[in-house]
């Protein structure tokens, strides 16, 4: 029993950080997220738009497409330091999203 209590201690201590996004017809808030680089994280996004959204970034192979209401998560691997711009594809014109790996 105690072996598996460390072991699920041990687990949580690996879970990645978690940072919420929100899409909301085109538009992607927070502008700007600032994140760890060399660190594996998680994105909570969420479509709170009226019609289907397509979070994306195709530099890191980052693709998840979802109906109005829907919410998901995508876990990336550790970036390097950087910029990196994510959109909704389906509103290529609205405000994106920077993630600054530092």
């Amino acid at each position: 029993m105690l072996l598996w209590a460390g072991a699920a201690a041990l687990a949580q201590a690996d879970e990645p950080p978690t940072y919420a996004v929100l899409v909301q017809n085109g538009r992607i808030t927070p502008a700007t997220l600032e994140v760890p680089a060399g660190t594996r994280l998680r994105l909570a996004v969420r479509n709170a738009g009226t019609g289907p959204c397509e979070f994306e970034n195709l530099a890191l192979r980052v693709e998840k497409v979802l109906a109005p209401g829907a919410a998901s998560t995508l876990v990336l691997h550790p970036l390097r330091a950087g910029s990196y711009r994510f959109v909704d594809e389906f509103h290529p014109d609205a405000a994106g999203l920077t993630l600054q790996a530092r």
